[in-house]
Parts: structure tokens; C-alpha cells; sequence
């Protein structure tokens, strides 16, 4: 099959282990999610297999899109991804949380939470200056320039803009549950993103 699938994230929780121990998770809803395409290395340059995930209305799709979709006969999808191919599979067929069991590490991908517009206190951890006598620079970013040489500000200067909203991936989770008839997964540890967000799991690299 393929080494991921997509999810959503549904929120935090907590389970109790069978000596008692409280362990903080975070639920996933992970799957099922269909094989839409092959790529194949005579035809693409590379093996994948691209899956479709979430039901979606087949009225609000473009025809494009509904002949592709077509090929499976399983109705339009929200989100499609592409996951490298480990085993072989074929278009139509189902790929669910079932691939993952408890004790696995996972690497999982998703849009952190946006915080709008930030100066570099709040977005960098800048101390500030003093906010006595006057100073007028207590939250302030300082000088950014150089001397005569080079004369510019440089590329990569830590400054205010935008916070968040951006790829992240988590790495080495622990996966503490799975049940598969209910498409969901226990996850040890933060998963980024917001609830109900769309999230990739794949299996750990680093495992």
C-alpha cells in the first residue's frame, strides 16, 4: 500500500494505561481514504499513489475533476494527497488507519494555527527594552541595518509579520490506540493544527 494517509485532527484527550497511568493524547480521525491514481515510473518519472479523502458534493466540482474522480465510481473527495508506495495496490482500493498499531512512531504534517500579524516579542521571543523614563521601547524591534558595510538589511532578519499558518511537522509520536471500526487513532503528544484540520500521518523516518 502506501507509507500515510490523510486524517483530521478532532482534538485532546486522555487515556488510562492497564497500571493506571494517565497518558494525554490527541484524537485523530484518520482515513479511509481512497487510491484515485497510480504513478508509475515509465508514465511520471517516480511510484506514488494519490489518495482522496472526505466525501465532498459531486455539485461542487468542477467536471475536470469529476472525470477523475469517476475512475473509482466512489463519489468526489475534498482533499487529495500523494504518498509514496510501499506495497502494490490498485485504483479503487481502501487504505485505513488499520495499517498503524499501537507502539508504532508516526510523522504527521499540518497547518499550524495562524496568529495574524506579530511583533518580535510575541513572534521571535525579543526581551524589549526598558519601559521606564521614557524610553519609548519597550516592545520594539531595534536597530536592523548595518554600518557603512554592507549597507543593507540582510536577508533572514528576525522581524515582525506573520505568525503561524504554516507546514509543520511533528515527528516520533507514539501511537497509543487504534480503532479501526471507528477510524480513529490515539496519538501521545501535540499534533499541529487546529481541530478539524487536515493532517498527513506517515511512518516515522526515524523510527
Amino acid at each position: 500500500m502506501t507509507n500515510g494517509l490523510l486524517g483530521k485532527k478532532i482534538g485532546m484527550s486522555q487515556i488510562f494505561a492497564a497500571d493506571g497511568q494517565r497518558i494525554p493524547v490527541t484524537v485523530l480521525e484518520v482515513g479511509p481514504c481512497t487510491v484515485l491514481q497510480k504513478k508509475t515510473t515509465d508514465c511520471d518519472g517516480y511510484e506514488a499513489a494519490q489518495l482522496g479523502f472526505q466525501a465532498k458534493d459531486s455539485q461542487r466540482i468542477n467536471k475536470p475533476e469529476m472525470g477523475h474522480f469517476k475512475k473509482t465510481g466512489k463519489g468526489a473527495f475534498a482533499h487529495v494527497r500523494e504518498f509514496e508506495l510501499t506495497d502494490e495496490c490498485a485504483v479503487g482500493d481502501q487504505v485505513t488507519c488499520a495499517m498503524f498499531k499501537p507502539g508504532d512512531r508516526i510523522d504527521i504534517s499540518g497547518t499550524s494555527k495562524g496568529k495574524g500579524y506579530q511583533g518580535v516579542i510575541k513572534r521571535w521571543g525579543f526581551s524589549g527594552g526598558r519601559a521606564t523614563h521614557g524610553s519609548m521601547f519597550k516592545r520594539r524591534t531595534g536597530a536592523i541595518g548595518q554600518s557603512a558595510w554592507p549597507a543593507k538589511v540582510i536577508k533572514g532578519k528576525k522581524m515582525a509579520g506573520q505568525m503561524g499558518n504554516v507546514r509543520v511537522t511533528t515527528q516520533n509520536l507514539i501511537v497509543v490506540d487504534i480503532r479501526p471500526e471507528q477510524n480513529l487513532m490515539f496519538v501521545r503528544g501535540a499534533v499541529p493544527g487546529a481541530k478539524n484540520g487536515l493532517i498527513e500521518i506517515r511512518k516515522g523516518i526515524k523510527a
